[in-house]
């Protein structure tokens, strides 16, 4: 059966895609009948799919969904003990005061307002480690490696720190980054006024870009690596040409 889902790996035992920004991961209770991968999954292998892991619906990148109720709790197990490497790349706003470090801070429901998380000393533990590999005036592009995989970690921790990921239309200050945020004066004179200003990201500025875990049957460690999508490359881009501090 053809499908439209970006497979990066599928064996018997379990299935690793690249998941597109909008798409969800599993069914919304709000949105019941939204297209949804585990879904779409259960109906291209004709078989049950269970769930690992989830990245909210505007990341992009890779998941990996158990095909069998065994490999399941193995990977599940995995999760647990935090034995899974997890890599993502996020554009946020400002710059650290260090080129690498490390945000320590527990994490939980946020006490009045639904759906949102808050990070502090009450709550779920959480380590999130990250690496400035570029920096511009806007913002920094960063690599972020987290042990523990609670909900809206990254963004909530970034947030904590008071350096949100660029574009978060929750805990951020945009809801999207257009050319004149990159080109700033410059913008004016390069671009025509009658022109729409289309936004270059208009998402959630978070790519979970590698993913390394152990095979539940194989007794083998597995690596996947993905690019970052079409919309996030070209804000890099743009930044590196006309942003660059």
């Amino acid at each position: 059966m053809k499908t439209n889902i970006d497979i990066l790996y599928s064996d018997e035992e379990i299935v690793v895609i690249n998941k597109p920004s909008g798409m969800l991961s599993i069914p919304d209770r709000f949105e019941a009948s939204k297209e949804n991968l585990s879904v779409l999954l259960k109906t291209h292998f004709n078989g049950d799919i269970f769930v690992v892991h989830r990245i909210d619906r505007e990341t992009s990148g890779i998941l990996c969904f158990a095909r069998t109720a065994d490999s399941h709790k193995h990977l599940n197990n995995q999760f647990l003990l935090h034995k899974v490497d997890k890599t993502y790349y996020a554009f946020i706003d400002g710059h650290l005061d260090e080129e690498e470090g490390t945000i320590d801070a527990r994490i939980a429901p946020h006490p009045y307002q639904e759906g949102k998380m808050i990070a502090g000393k009450v709550g779920k533990e959480a380590l999130t480690h990250y690496k400035v590999l570029e920096k511009f005036r806007l913002g920094s592009f960063v690599e972020i490696k987290i042990e523990t995989g609670r909900t809206h970690q990254i963004r909530t921790h970034f947030k904590y720190i008071n350096h949100p990921l660029l574009v978060d239309s929750i805990y951020g200050k945009r809801e999207a980054v257009y050319g004149k945020d990159i080109k700033g004066p410059k913008y004016h004179a390069i671009v025509k006024p009658e022109e729409e200003d289309r936004p270059l990201l208009h998402r959630l500025s978070l790519h979970a870009g590698k993913l390394g875990l152990m095979h539940p049957t194989k007794d083998i460690k597995m690596e996947w690596e993905v690019p970052l999508p079409k919309d996030m490359k070209a804000t890099l881009n743009q930044l590196k040409k006309w942003n660059k501090i």
